[in-house]
């Protein structure tokens, strides 16, 4: 593989940016150029205050849903535990779709639920994102003593010299924050890749380490759009440490593990349901801001429950919950996940983006013809008894078509779902299942 522009996006659970509901005004001028390093930039910053009405705003979070779980029905099949970030990958591909036009743009749109036009889109995934970034601070009004951090941050890193299409450069600069940073792919590309994963991991708190592996920059390379989520936040209702101890987990094949389970001391009032072989809790952050909704499908029906698993499902189970006294058991969990999704994508409704001489990223340059080669994505979450920690990383490789007693006791001591969402916006951030919990260790 020949990579010619690869775009990433890098995540550590929580953290966003975003712009405005108009359309970028046009440049003055073409972006800058450095022929020997520094940085190309549109002449447009970001714009701090979009006014996206509250009907786009609600529209993006359910089209983001949407294709939460429309993902999650495409590589829950692959096994074992699963762990990756909706918004990392919706953001990383909606930046993608800045430069996409025709058939390639109607594909991707369908495909990852855009229903917005790409003029009120792009303002609202940077609504969004402000409103995102803003929780560390709504979080430290109301529980200042509790640290919780949430950040995003978007970067682009060109080929020196490139022409890049001034439109795409003012784009990604009002509505993502995103400047370019101009690099020597085609004298020194590994001296980029190094860079480049420098900094995603220095973005995601360490988690994301390699994020471009080997062989996926090299001298054909010419674009790398980065972005990196960081989230990190403590339990509102902390587990007791004293308590947690060994207790076995039963698997989906009924073989059973010793893993560290956590208990909570007391029962405090959560929002809590329950159907047909099913029920479900949310466990809070510190503020309020975020929460873990933990479903745990009847024991011997975890498929049943997985592959009836939609938006449409999810949504009635969050109406179902109410406030309950619970007192709620489960494993302390760390593992990572790894995806390499051209394949999965193509089979979403994505295929012609992934081809050559149909692909259209025109939008991205007008000196050589791009199509996706590969979309890669890494995921981190570590769960203890005094919160969660997650990291996700999305990257998106384009080439030159050239190349080739309580009320409730719930026990989690079987297979569950589980999503971390932003409480005001409803927004996705992480969804997973763990089928073994010591899987990680």
């Amino acid at each position: 593989m020949n990579p010619w522009c690869v775009l990433v996006s890098s995540l550590t659970l929580l953290g966003l940016t975003l712009s405005s509901c108009a359309a970028p005004p046009p440049s003055s001028s073409p972006p800058t150029a450095s022929p020997s390093g520094g940085m190309a930039v549109s002449r447009l910053e970001r714009n701090p205050a979009p006014a996206v009405p509250p009907a786009d705003s609600v529209r993006l979070t359910a089209d983001n849903t949407a294709f939460a779980f429309d993902f999650y029905s495409a590589v829950r099949g692959e096994g074992g535990n699963l762990i990756y970030s909706p918004y990392s990958l919706s953001l990383a591909l909606a930046m993608t779709y800045a430069g996409a036009g025709g058939e390639t743009a109607a594909q991707m749109a369908e495909t990852l639920h855009f229903t917005l036009p790409p003029e009120r889109l792009h303002p609202a995934f940077n609504a969004l994102d402000l409103d995102l970034a803003a929780r560390p601070a709504q979080a430290a009004e109301v529980e200042p003593q509790n640290r919780f951090e949430l950040s995003l941050v978007n970067s682009l890193w060109g080929q020196q010299g490139l022409g890049f299409q001034p439109d795409f450069l003012d784009t990604l600069a009002f509505h993502y924050g995103a400047g370019m940073r101009l690099v020597d792919y085609v004298a020194d590309p590994e001296a980029a890749r190094l860079a480049i994963n420098q900094w995603a991991s220095q973005e995601t708190g360490r988690r994301i380490e390699e994020l471009l592996p080997r062989g996926i920059i090299d001298t054909d390379t010419r674009l790398v759009l980065v972005n990196a989520i960081f989230f990190k936040a403590g339990w509102l209702f902390p587990f007791d440490e004293q308590l947690t101890a060994a207790a076995p987990f039963t698997r989906l094949d009924g073989s059973q593990v010793q893993t560290p389970r956590m208990a909570m001391r007391e029962a405090p009032t959560l929002a809590y349901g329950s159907g047909n072989g099913w029920q479900a809790v949310a466990l809070p952050y510190a503020g309020r801001l975020a929460e873990m909704i933990v479903i745990v499908p009847e024991a011997g029906r975890f498929a049943e429950f997985e592959a009836g698993l939609d938006a449409e499902r999810y949504n009635q189970i969050l109406a179902s919950m109410q406030p309950r006294s619970v007192q709620v058991e489960m494993p302390a969990f760390e593992f990572t996940g790894e995806f390499m999704l051209r394949e999965t994508l193509r089979g979403m409704g994505m295929d012609e983006p992934f081809t050559p001489g149909l692909a259209d990223f025109s939008g991205m340059t007008s000196e050589e013809a791009l199509f996706i080669s590969q979309v890669i994505h890494k995921a981190f979450i570590g769960v203890d008894e005094a919160g969660t920690e997650a990291a996700a990383s999305t990257a998106v490789v384009m080439s030159r078509e050239a190349a080739t007693i309580p009320d409730v006791v719930l026990t989690v001591d079987r297979p569950f779902v589980f999503v971390i969402r932003d409480v005001p916006t409803g927004t996705i951030l992480f969804l997973g299942r763990v089928l073994d919990p010591a899987a990680g260790e």
